[in-house]
């Protein structure tokens, strides 16, 4: 990069590093497709068909997965299309998310394992810079006040002018993956010692001729074999198609600090700690990316714990099997199949797919050689291990089915012995131990001023090391030793509105106080409704009774006396059959009360299918533990009758939102327990201007069926619900949707949202506006307070929406909840379509409201109110009820 470039046309107050990638070299130019990032690899069409593996290799490192095959116009010079740009037609554009593909008016071709194109053009490296151009989003709000914000971004500086991409042929033809490296390796005085290679596909940071000829000898049989090196592709050193390897680079450099590599996070093992009483360690360490961003190049590093347990898998069998003898083997299904494990003597983790219960180490198996050999002999010899338990069974790993270079397709079983494998996470019974876990989260959730210094750590650490520096400058990369401080905004606070009273929330935005001092906006009267509880829970029933009757005056509920049903017992067909009874009995009742003693998963989802799909009504299930504290009883019950006025249809709280004849909808997704290969969603929209009543459905589907499928019968029953409510369409509608990946953004764009406004078509002369905004909560993005050179933890409401954000699509980041321990973990929004002319500030401001509606928590939320309901609804259907709910439940909250 040209250092006397203008400046970072950023905002007020931000630094720009001279050597960041400007935002004018956004743009993209009208005769080149982009350079970018595409999973796909291509070849020359003149060699013989070579697979473009996954893997890219760097001397002494194991190869890393690099993606999947895409299709491009013969015609084209070969690129790769970044996430998120979509190419006009006649130039051979298309868009692809995971395998999805648009049509072009040229011929396509598949390019895969085993696929060829034409041959390829070289551009200039003086041509690179205006490759990379692309018209900048106008992403940037305005409301708000200026705040300094860190975050974990570090700037990674590019020294080489371009990374050079070559398609390498053998002939005759060489199988083996590991020949083709050994037979590279003998050329290094030509390709020098800096190379990624995946066993087709070379990278160099230096320029060959165009086409290099080198001769190797096959060791096998003396075969002398020709190596033709072509260069096909030149990369800007900041393309996202080098990204990749760079990882592989750091993960190089990663391993000369002596970090060890467990799944795909970094750890020391040297400072471990170690929780005997609850028998856990604790390994800190790292989890590292590189990433392009608005703001250029950057490594994005968190501090990841890793908790392992000191019992070994046949420790936890030994137990179980002094337990339940009789049900040993179901036991062990139940407590292992799904679970991740580590094997210690290579720090590698594995999830358990089933449990080989006929087979034992005493068994054989064959090595890649072809020796055939037991389980005991294999680790003896490759490990010095000595296999104590003979007669144990042995854990089934199924790998995914992937690809390597050259067309080899890697499937089958990996055994494993329960002696060497140890269950990684926390154990679900400490979960439920508050002491045991406040003894965990003092190691695990570390505040923002120690995350910092984590990671200015690592930074030190990885510039003293005269081997990682050298590792990185190969490749002419250098890290800055300084996290990244800019500029971000936190916005106004809101007003919370109830039935007569309003008020600005506090900075801490919890308003537990005056929901319960003040009546909510609309309440319904409890005339008719039923106590179900055991025997031994007579006295906290009665007492919670009492406590109702006496708080739901000031929060402006009418309550009369209930229906009590004592059980003799507490087996769930006692439960069943009461309440089924009460309910044919008397069909007035608008709400069923049940106090269960313990936790106890086949209760409550017998309770749910039967008050949800059955006899629909709404529930309130109460563990008898929560209410057996007389001086926290008053506040939980005052909570408790707030959650059930939502349930029976009342209104709590708004906020003021100006835009007219508005729809808001929340869509998530959750597996279904009992079948693991179908996925319900949970489908949640507004039917008022106020945002206080809600029209709520459920679809299943199960793999590879399309959840635009459900998602449209869904939207067209709300929309037929908002006009029978309001005698009119909405104008507007904003889509939040929960659980997209990155990877998924293009199929959204291309594929969901058209089916969406194909469903606007059925309706007579409607076109309403749309606003798609894609909802990300599992990110690597941490936020901090920064001023007098501390960090801190942001305010609810900061805005980052510039420098960390994507290149490809108007997004920003929004702190909307209060944090009390830990760090700033921000949700990233992605607006996919807006039609609705709603600039980036109507975006945030209208976000940050959606996050002060959910009724459940008087507070702001991580996610906008619809999506947590549909959370919520697609949880309870996937967990416990595994069927859609009653419709005459649709416009009740019945699901908090």
């Amino acid at each position: 990069m040209d250092p006397k470039r203008p400046p970072y046309p950023g905002p007020p107050g931000v630094t720009r590093i001279p050597w960041m990638q400007s935002a004018e070299d956004q743009g993209q130019p009208p005769d080149q497709p982009p350079l970018g990032r595409a999973r796909g690899l291509v070849l020359p069409k003149d060699e013989p068909l070579l697979g473009r593996g996954r893997a890219l290799g760097v001397p002494g490192e194991m190869p890393v997965q690099f993606g999947r095959g895409i299709t491009q116009s013969l015609s084209e010079l070969p690129v790769g299309i970044p996430r998120g740009v979509r190419l006009p037609i006649e130039e051979g554009g298309f868009g692809r998310a995971r395998g999805f593909l648009l049509p072009t008016l040229d011929p396509t071709v598949g390019i895969g394992r085993g696929a060829a194109v034409g041959p390829v053009s070289i551009p200039d490296i003086g041509k690179l810079e205006a490759q990379e151009k692309m018209e900048p989003l106008q992403k940037m709000g305005t409301k708000g006040s200026p705040v300094s914000i860190g975050s974990n971004y570090i700037p990674i500086r590019c020294k080489n002018e371009a990374v050079f991409q070559y398609h390498v042929t053998f002939t005759p033809n060489v199988e083996s993956l590991g020949m083709r490296f050994g037979m590279m390796k003998e050329h290094r005085p030509t390709t020098g010692e800096v190379v990624a290679f995946d066993g087709s596909i070379l990278y160099l940071p230096k320029r060959l001729e165009e086409v290099v000829h080198l001769k190797a000898e096959r060791k096998t049989d003396n075969q002398e074999i020709d190596i033709k090196i072509q260069l096909t592709k030149i990369l800007p050193p900041s393309s996202d198609l080098c990204i990749p390897f760079y990882n592989v680079v750091l993960r190089r450099v990663m391993k000369l600090l002596g970090l060890k590599l467990v799944g795909r996070n970094h750890y020391d093992p040297n400072a471990v700690v170690i929780l005997g009483k609850h028998r856990l360690q604790v390994w800190p360490g790292y989890s590292t990316s590189i990433k392009h961003t608005d703001g250029g190049l950057y490594l994005i590093v968190d501090v990841s714990h890793k908790v392992l347990r000191n019992d070994s898998v046949l420790d936890v069998m030994n137990l179980i099997y002094q337990g339940s003898r009789a049900s040993f083997q179901d036991e062990c299904t139940k407590e292992f199949v799904g679970s991740i494990v580590i094997t210690r003597y290579n720090n590698r983790t594995y999830r358990i797919d089933d449990i080989e219960w006929s087979k034992s180490p005493k068994d054989t198996f064959t090595l890649a050689d072809g020796t055939v050999t037991t389980f005991v002999d294999y680790y003896r010899k490759n490990y010095g291990i000595t296999i104590k338990e003979l007669d144990q069974p042995l854990l089934i790993h199924r790998p995914k089915e992937r690809s390597k270079p050259g067309g080899k397709v890697i499937t089958g079983e990996i055994l494993l012995l329960p002696e060497l494998s140890f269950m990684t996470g926390i154990p679900e019974k400490m979960r439920k131990d508050f002491k045991a876990m406040k003894d965990l989260t003092m190691h695990i959730n570390v505040g923002a001023e120690q995350h910092t210094q984590s990671l200015k750590q690592l930074l030190h650490n990885i510039n003293s090391n005269n081997e990682a520096v050298s590792e990185l400058a190969r490749w002419g990369l250098s890290i800055s030793q300084e996290i990244l401080v800019t500029q971000g905004r936190t916005l106004p606070s809101e007003t919370i509105c109830l039935h007569s009273a309003s008020f600005v929330t506090s900075p801490s935005v919890d308003w537990s106080r005056e929901v319960v001092r003040d009546p909510s906006i609309s309440t319904v009267p409890l005339n008719c409704w039923a106590v179900f509880y055991p025997r031994r829970a007579t006295d906290q029933a009665e007492e919670l009774v009492t406590t109702f009757t006496r708080v739901a005056g000031p929060m402006g509920i009418r309550i009369e006396r209930p229906i009590r049903v004592e059980l003799r017992d507490d087996r769930t067909e006692t439960f069943i059959k009461s309440i089924h009874s009460q309910l044919s009995s008397e069909p007035r009742v608008q709400l069923v009360v049940c106090i269960m003693t313990g936790n106890r998963d086949d209760l409550y989802s017998a309770i749910k299918k039967l008050c949800c799909i059955q006899s629909p009504v709404p529930s309130q299930a109460i563990n008898v533990r929560t209410i057996s504290q007389p001086q926290k009883l008053r506040s939980i019950a005052q909570k408790i009758l707030l959650q059930i006025n939502c349930k029976l249809g009342g209104e709590l709280w708004t906020v003021n939102v100006p835009l007219k004849y508005l729809m808001v909808i929340g869509v998530d997704v959750h597996h279904d327990v009992s079948k693991k290969s179908r996925s319900v969603m949970g489908f949640v929209a507004s039917l008022n201007s106020m945002l206080t009543k809600w029209y709520s459905r459920v679809t299943f589907q199960m793999p590879h069926e399309e959840i635009i499928n459900g998602f449209r019968v869904c939207l067209l029953a709300a929309l037929q619900k908002y006009y029978e409510v309001n005698h009119a369409f909405p104008e507007k509608i904003v889509i939040y949707r929960d659980g997209v990946s990155d990877g998924q953004l293009k199929t959204v764009e291309l594929y969901e949202i058209p089916q969406v406004l194909k469903c606007f078509e059925t309706i007579p002369n409607y076109e309403p506006k749309l606003a798609f905004i894609v909802v990300q909560k599992r990110i690597s993005t941490t936020l901090y307070s920064y001023g007098s050179e501390h960090f801190g933890t942001p305010s609810p409401g900061t805005i980052l929406d510039h420098t960390v954000t994507n290149r490809d699509w108007v997004d920003f980041y929004l702190m909307a909840h209060s944090i009390r321990q830990g760090c700033g973990l921000p949700t990233h929004y992605i607006a996919v379509h807006n039609t609705a002319n709603l600039t980036p500030d109507h975006l945030q401001r209208l976000t940050f409201k959606m996050c002060h509606l959910y009724w459940n928590w008087p507070g702001t939320i991580r996610v906008p109110a619809p999506c947590k309901y549909a959370h919520k609804l697609a949880f309870l259907s996937g967990q416990y009820l595994h069927s859609e709910p009653a419709i005459q439940l649709s416009e009740k909250l019945f699901f908090l």
